[in-house]
């Protein structure tokens, strides 16, 4: 074999990586003594780049393709030693290979509560959690800012590192948006938006940068949260009195519950019946004293005011109509003017409602048939 057949065969011709860990960031070429024969073959795939570190120093970049390593396509290497040598003599470089695809579905979340100005509720903690993508876009800084010489650099290296900057900027991005915390759940694409652009300069000096970054939730103290649905719930009983009247009704329909109530109403009615037979054999003033005092007392207390007649306004064509009376809703109703479908309001009531919805005018339609059923 000849001599120069015999060198060439000890170093290496093919430089390739194929990476099936799906979190592998950076990989080095290894071979000892980092030899590399002058005219071997450098395979760059898809969604990788190929570093050259020659003596400790970043020497070139290399995008996807396949390149012959000579002086011609090397420019950058053409002053390493030994590349004129006849019998084509090794050149020792390091070949760092950088994963250039997006790292996806990466979970980040505030460690401790945020605390920030609510215009509503005043000072609130909030918490928050998300998921992000990240992706390698300057190989070279990559490598010198945070790698360094490490053989094989995987993403939970950085990912500690990525999720206390995005915790970080997003509670400053909250501190500053002045949402009110009702309302951040329907503004948390802007939020992310925002809060991802922020960020952006941040990861750039690692040659890095954030394609997607989505909040999920963001929540209050549990304590916080359960007045919050102590208040929902007040908002969809609405009236207390109607409320209180229609569980009553409710109740005699269940089993056991009629009986008690009726029970319950026997028993009011004998003890009214009582009542009025002893006050008829002694006259008011004859009982006991304290029930003496209490009838001076029920004497002397002025009457209830009379019950405030709600005014009603009506929503037609865009239009507020109104104020109208109850009588005159009720004319409206028999004239065919006012329908169960008509929106209505009264001071005092949340937002419109249908006029079949409200208890105090849903009774204008009952003397009226309701519409046929479909054939």
């Amino acid at each position: 074999m000849p001599i120069f057949d015999f060198l060439s065969g000890q170093f290496i011709d093919v430089i390739e990586w194929t990476d099936n860990t799906r979190d592998t960031m950076v990989w080095r070429f290894e071979r000892e003594g980092h030899e590399i024969k002058y005219g071997a073959k450098l395979t760059v795939r898809e969604g990788q780049a190929a570093v050259f570190v020659h003596e400790g120093q970043l020497a070139d970049v290399f995008t996807p393709g396949l390149y012959m390593l000579e002086t011609n396509n090397m420019p950058i290497l053409t002053s390493l030693q030994h590349w004129d040598h006849g019998f084509r003599s090794p050149f020792k470089s390091e070949v760092y290979y950088v994963n250039t695809t997006r790292f996806q579905d990466l979970k980040w979340g505030t460690k401790n509560p945020i605390i920030c100005r609510d215009p509503e509720f005043g000072p609130v903690r909030l918490r928050s959690f998300g998921t992000y993508s990240v992706r390698v876009t300057d190989a070279a800084k990559f490598l010198v800012e945070i790698v360094g010489t490490d053989g094989e650099f995987t993403m939970d290296e950085i990912s500690y590192q990525i999720r206390n900057i995005i915790v970080q900027e997003f509670s400053r991005t909250i501190a500053r948006s002045g949402i009110p915390v009702l309302d951040m759940a329907a503004n948390t694409r802007e939020l992310g938006q925002l809060l991802a652009k922020e960020i952006a300069p941040t990861l750039a000096e690692y040659g890095l940068e954030l394609p997607e970054l989505y909040i999920e939730n963001i929540s209050l103290p549990p304590a916080v949260e359960d007045v919050l649905d102590k208040r929902s719930s007040m908002g969809v009983i609405g009236n207390l009195t109607e409320y209180v009247q229609f569980q009553a009704a409710e109740a005699l329909g269940k089993d056991g519950g009629g009986a008690a109530a009726i029970q319950a109403g026997l028993g009011a009615g004998l003890g009214m019946q009582i009542g009025q037979a002893a006050a008829a054999k002694t006259g008011p003033w004859g009982a006991a004293p304290q029930a003496q005092d209490a009838a001076r007392a029920s004497q002397q207390m002025p009457p209830p005011p009379p019950p405030v007649e709600h005014v009603w306004h009506v929503a037609e064509n865009g239009e507020t109509k109104g104020p109208y009376s109850k009588a005159a809703m009720g004319r409206m109703a028999r004239e065919g003017n006012l329908i169960r479908d008509s929106y209505v309001w009264t001071p005092g009531q949340d937002g419109w409602k249908k006029a079949e919805d409200v208890m105090e005018l849903a009774q204008l339609f009952t003397v009226m048939p309701p519409p046929p059923p479909s054939a």
